[in-house]
């Protein structure tokens, strides 16, 4: 095994490779602070980012003199690269990662891996992360890694050993994640909301953050829930020790708890340590259509930046900046909508720095088309709008916006007359 300090990454990447790596919790940090500090030695690289979580010192807009830098998302640190014009975004469903990732037009040379202590088979795990690593693994060139002793030992495969690995260091450069802060009052609000409309015997998709943990949360009193996720955070604990995530009545990988990667701190890491009822799998696995039409009661729990009156939904940016993503969103709720009594939620809060989130007119791109009829929750209530017309939508969602702002959007719709809506 390698020593960090003997690194020469020239050895493995070339230039013109594409070079990608786990996100979030799942950064191999001192092979990425190697990249950086050799990235004149090696050559101009291609990096396919995922969410950047605590990257800012790392990769620097500065450093596109010889990286470019792409990514299917605008948040966390990835944010300073979008804002300095270095970032480029692939609008890509999260579901045609694998593909694109295995063999297609972003196929990657060279992954950097952060991977758990071996087990007594002598597998190295790839802890906080399968998704689009998966299918990247597959095509790779050359694969490097970093051995971390904060990093769980997680089910799910694949598993490497030394000799799959081309680089592999060990390395004390632990970070292990922060734990989820308390939601507040209005994202609790609207945990109740959605739990008032989830069934006993639900399989759940939620995201990560303050407002799917208050759904979590709120679900405790429910019955034989079930997990299949594309990310997996803290609010997933109380739920299994509460007793209402059994996974018993999924349909599909009964009894086991299925993400992609998990996100949190050293609480979800214990949780996820060699736990046999919590499996990862690739992007090609939990984003699959198939799969997700299997599930029973399939209920994609999402966010978005804003909602307008007609049911649009716009999960990318914000006040002129790239800030979210396309990424599963529409994956999951059409593959509520494919499954039998599965219910689509976009669950939002109404307002955010004094602006209303239930608008008009998106100000950013449609990410979801109003054709994807979803179930609209804030903290004021719950829009159902499938099978609604345009009049009765703008309706519900006059409903759920909120209530200082209802008499405004009233106006401004009118004044817009939208095609297709009944004038009254």
């Amino acid at each position: 095994m390698a020593q960090a300090a003997t690194i020469e990454l020239a050895q493995y990447i070339r230039p013109g490779d594409t070079v990608t790596f786990g996100q979030a919790d799942a950064h191999p940090r001192t092979l990425l602070r190697a990249l950086a500090a050799q990235r004149h030695q090696i050559g101009r690289t291609r990096l396919f980012l995922g969410i950047g979580q605590g990257l800012e010192t790392i990769l620097q807009p500065e450093y596109a003199d010889a990286f470019d830098y792409l990514a299917y998302c605008g948040s966390g640190s990835n944010r300073a690269l979008a804002q300095a014009g270095v970032l480029d975004i692939v609008t890509d469903n999260y579901s045609a990662l694998p593909g694109l990732l295995s063999r297609g037009a972003l196929r990657v040379d060279v992954v950097l891996l952060q991977v758990s202590p071996p087990d007594e088979q002598g597998r190295y795990s790839l802890g906080m992360a399968r998704e689009y690593l998966v299918p990247a693994l597959e095509g790779a060139r050359a694969i490097l890694a970093e051995v971390c002793p904060c990093v769980p030992w997680t089910h799910g495969g694949p598993y490497l050993r030394e000799s799959d690995i081309d680089l592999l260091i060990q390395t004390q450069d632990d970070d292990p994640g922060t734990d989820a802060r308390e939601p507040g009052p209005i994202e609790q609000a609207i945990g109740r909301n959605v739990a008032s409309i989830v069934p006993d015997g639900a399989t759940l998709q939620t995201g990560i953050g303050a407002i799917p943990d208050a759904v979590l949360a709120a679900l405790a009193g429910h019955r034989d829930l079930g997990l299949h996720s594309g990310s997996l955070g803290e609010g997933i604990i109380g739920l299994a020790e509460s007793g209402a995530l059994t996974n018993a009545r999924k349909g599909v990988d009964t009894g086991l708890t299925i993400g992609g990667v998990l996100i949190g701190g050293p609480r979800l890491r214990r949780f996820a340590h060699r736990n046999p009822r919590l499996a990862l799998r690739s992007t090609a696995y939990t984003h699959d259509a198939r799969v997700l039409a299997g599930l029973n009661r399939f209920t994609a729990i999402n966010s978005a930046v804003e909602v307008d009156l007609t049911g649009q939904v716009n999960s990318e940016a914000a006040g002129g900046a790239y800030v979210g993503a396309v990424g599963g969103v529409v994956d999951f709720l059409r593959g509520a909508h494919a499954s039998k009594n599965g219910v689509p939620i976009i669950a939002l809060p109404s307002m955010a720095r004094g602006q209303s989130r239930v608008v008009a007119s998106l100000s950013g791109p449609v990410t979801v088309p109003r054709s994807c009829s979803c179930v609209i929750v804030t903290e004021h209530g719950i829009a159902d709008l499938r099978g609604l017309t345009l009049s009765q939508r703008i309706d519900r969602m006059l409903g759920v916006a909120h209530p200082e702002q209802r008499d405004a959007l009233e106006r401004e719709i009118a004044a817009q007359r939208p095609l297709g809506w009944k004038i009254r």
